[in-house]
């Protein structure tokens, strides 16, 4: 989560210096969030220098890069056209430190990483970043998780709240659908990985992504960038800044993205699962007096990309009978899908596909610096209006011929802040923050099924054969759900020698949250004379209606030691207490033996998360950085989202799993070889377990068997016991075209490691281990452009993104297919 104070921190003037390896001496200061573990790793590319506006960015700790009177999102460049970290600092309320001094997890990516990577929104930092994790099936349904903990695998529910929390300039994003967006102008991204609270304004359990976008300058600056690639891809970005009086700077950016369909639908004769993204941004930023700034933002993203869907990839063998199953059933209807290898990207879906989604908002962020401490207020206001379509039966049969759960979201936050020093050893910052959100069906969410859902969700029943049954059967609900959250958080830093310091904080929470569901279904045959028929109706698509309404309020903490026995060796350990609040089940309950929702789990326990984690942070030599570390997370009520084979609870539902225990290593390194190389390296070893949970759902191939089984020991689903990720850029000078500057080739390789892809294991949704290769060869000039080409997946390598059952437990399963080879050029410049 971002860290919306700074973290306490002493004085170190005589720290080691940090050099990261990379081409030497631009200067940049950076915002890093606070968090109780460890490991730097920043991943930096050449870039042309700016001058701009003091940054009023609320984050936690500044990285100052040679003590250069800059702002913090600054890069400055040599005479070789080269970007390096000299010394850096952390700068926290006026202390400043070696940034290895800081007892912090965070990696960090600036922003000419990605635009030369092309990761161009959330899901692409996995891929540099080992201890994340992200799936997608489209917008609504993403999970961003850190050591495997944040959300819920599988279809999201609006109930709960995200364990990792993403933040852009200092303003949460409570829908998981903005991970997908196109970052727009950014500067950095910030990978906090931990328990965060004490410190920041919305609680989160399992770390935060903190978005960092450029600020405006008073110097006048623009910034184009044209990319153009195989699949009809499209790219092109511009950014435009200055002042508009003495006291007042603007800035506007803009990105859109274009690409055509890795998947062809057979039955349209048209490609599928596109990007048509286009967003804008904009900043004002008002010196008001020399102690008081003012940052007023607006953003809009709009998204129309035609899909998702996920592709026939298998079928398993299930404990029903024989005529229940796929195999018959497909051979009832004389259907047989276009391909069962999913990696020939064919399907024939014959329901619209289309995952519409528009996202915007303001904000105004206030920074005053008065004679005692320093007082920051963030107000925010945004929306999410979701339009999708789905095919959620993934076959060209007319089973489920509507899946349209429309929603409109609305969030207000506001945060204050005051941090100040109590004396030269003794710092502290305090906040308030509160939240409020809605979301609502817009106007209902639409389920229908066709004329093949007898045959496929009766089979083997007396009614398979009765077409008109369920033909046109529809559900429609409405749902309004109301969130609201408050904090009181906390932190104190005490230097107690030159060597220890110790920093304990707290977090006082308060959740209240309400739904009201109403399920009406109509259409189909009409049964008004039959009970008998009518609760085979119903028993498909559950007409039901519930309301709940839960609070809750709990105290949270941590305490953490730092110790420096040596200047280039610093370690620390951390002990943390906190919750991830209630969950309300916001899409439909299971029925009971007479149709009726189970009401007792409308509402699911909130998390108990005890986390453990040790570090040592080291500079072995001058430009080398070693950073390990060692964590335990004990979780008790975990809230894991299960399956429910009745076609109307379509997301499934959450339930709370007894025990959840994840632990694991890190490690992170980084190096600068000579003057013309650099290199880094990330490493995650990960052992995440169901320590307990005795009434999990039954496995794809246990469906027709007992409901619930016990899964105590086995792994949690979407995590990889190793991931890995490391590369470098080899630059040399020269000309071209008769212009000075640096020529560089770079690659990134990454690895994941067998995961399972299923809340409850299965033996057919495993996704095998996979690694990628990108790489990067082109000219940077000293005159202020860059060209290169690019290929991303380099080798093109047939990997899952993740795999799913089926509709209504046939043993029919699905899977996402990653991304295939892509290759393309990409133009740069700043003038």
């Amino acid at each position: 989560m971002k860290n919306h104070s700074k973290p306490l921190s002493s004085a170190a003037p005589d720290a080691a210096q940090a050099v990261l390896p990379f081409p030497r001496n631009p200067r940049r200061r950076l915002t890093l969030g606070s968090a109780a573990s460890i490991a730097l790793i920043y991943l930096a590319t050449p870039a042309q220098a700016q001058t701009e506006a003091p940054a009023q960015a609320p984050a936690a700790a500044t990285v100052e890069i040679a003590q250069t009177e800059v702002a913090q999102t600054q890069i400055a460049i040599n005479s070789d056209g080269a970007a390096v970290l000299d010394e850096v600092q952390v700068t926290a309320r006026r202390k400043t430190e070696s940034v290895q001094k800081v007892p912090i997890a965070v990696s960090v990516v600036n922003g000419d990483f990605l635009n030369q990577t092309g990761a161009f929104n959330v899901n692409r930092l996995k891929e540099v970043l080992p201890s994340v994790q992200f799936y997608s099936t489209n917008p609504r349904n993403s999970s961003l998780n850190i050591r495997g903990l944040g959300a819920p695998y599988g279809l999201t529910n609006d109930g709960i709240e995200q364990g990792v929390g993403l933040y852009i300039d200092g303003v949460y994003y409570a829908r998981p659908a903005a991970a997908t967006l196109d970052f727009v102008d950014v500067d950095q991204i910030e990978v906090l990985r931990g328990p965060q609270g004490t410190l920041y304004g919305k609680n989160t359990t399992a770390g935060a992504v903190n978005v960092v976008t450029k600020k405006p300058s008073f110097t006048p600056a623009t910034t184009v960038e044209l990319s153009y690639g195989n699949y009809g891809y499209v790219q092109g970005k511009a950014s435009l800044t200055g002042p508009l009086t003495d006291d007042i700077a603007a800035r506007i950016s803009f990105s859109g993205t274009q690409r055509d369909g890795f998947v062809y639908n057979v039955a349209t004769e048209d490609d599928i699962n596109d990007i048509s993204n286009l967003g804008v941004r904009g900043q004002i930023l008002y010196n008001v007096l020399d102690n008081l700034s003012v940052t007023l933002a607006g953003d809009w993203t709009r998204q129309r990309p035609e899909g998702y869907t996920q592709l026939v990839a298998g079928v398993a063998p299930t404990l029903r009978a024989a005529n229940r199953q796929y195999a018959a059933i497909a051979a009832s209807l004389n259907y047989t899908p276009p391909s069962f290898n999913a990696f020939d990207r064919v399907t024939d879906v014959d329901s619209p596909v289309r995952s519409y989604q528009d996202l915007g908002g303001g904000s105004v962020t206030a920074d005053w610096s008065t004679g005692v401490g320093k007082f920051t207020s963030i107000t925010a206001y945004r929306v999410w209006d979701w339009n999708p379509s789905n095919d959620r039966d993934f076959v060209g049969l007319p089973v489920n011929t509507v899946s349209a759960a429309a929603s409109y979201q609305k969030q207000w936050s506001q945060e204050f802040r005051f941090a100040a020093d109590i004396t030269e050893d003794l710092n502290f910052v305090v906040g308030l923050f509160g939240f409020h959100q809605t979301i609502e069906s817009n106007p209902t969410q639409d389920t229908t099924l066709g004329s093949a859902a007898s045959r496929w969700l009766l089979a083997g029943t007396a009614n398979a054969n009765n077409a008109a049954l369920l033909d046109g059967l529809t559900q429609r609900v409405t749902v309004d759900s109301l969130f609201d959250s408050a904090a009181l958080f906390g932190q104190l830093e005490w230097t107690v020698t030159d060597q220890i310091r110790v920093l304990p904080g707290i977090r006082l929470n308060y959740d209240r949250k309400k739904v009201d569901y109403d399920a009406a279904v109509t259409g189909g045959q009409d049964t008004s004379a039959n009970p008998t028929l009518r609760a085979v109706q119903l028993a498909q698509l559950p007409e039901q209606a519930y309301a709940a309404d839960i609070d809750d309020t709990n105290v949270s903490g941590q305490i953490t030691l730092a110790y420096t026995p040596i200047g280039n060796v610093d370690t620390y350990a951390t002990y943390s207490r906190s919750f991830k609040t209630v969950g309300l089940n916001t899409a439909g309950l299971p029925t009971d033996a007479n149709n009726a929702p189970v009401l007792s789990l409308a509402t699911v326990e909130p998390e108990e998360v005890t986390h453990y984690e040790i570090g040592l942070k080291t500079q072995p030599y001058k430009r080398v950085t070693l950073n390990l570390s060692l964590f335990n997370t004990d979780i008790k009520n975990f809230q894991a989202q299960v399956n429910n084979n009745a076609a109307g609870v379509a997301r499934g539902y959450l339930a709370n799993a007894d025990k959840v225990r994840v632990r694991g290593i890190e490690f992170d390194s980084n190096a600068r070889i000579g003057e013309h190389a650099s290199v880094y390296a990330s490493a995650a070893y990960t052992d995440a377990k169901y320590r307990r949970f005795t009434d999990a759902p039954a496995s794809l191939e246990g469906t027709g068997g007992p409901a619930a089984v016990d899964i105590s020991g086995r792994r949690l689903p979407g995590v990889s016991k190793f991931a890995t990720s490391f590369g470098g850029e080899l630059f040399t000078a020269g000309s071209l075209l008769g212009r000075e500057g640096d020529f560089f080739t770079g690659i990134d390789f990454s690895y994941r490691s067998k995961f399972s892809s299923s809340a409850t294991p299965s033996a057919f949704l495993n996704v095998d281990g996979y690694e990628l290769v990108n790489g990067r060869i082109g000219f940077r000039s000293t005159q202020g452009w860059d060209l290169f080409v690019w290929s991303r997946n380099l080798f093109d390598k047939n990997y899952y993104e993740l795999l799913s059952p089926g509709f209504a437990g046939t043993g029919l399963f699905v899977g996402q297919p990653g991304d295939p080879r892509t290759f393309g050029v990409t133009f740069r410049s700043e003038f």
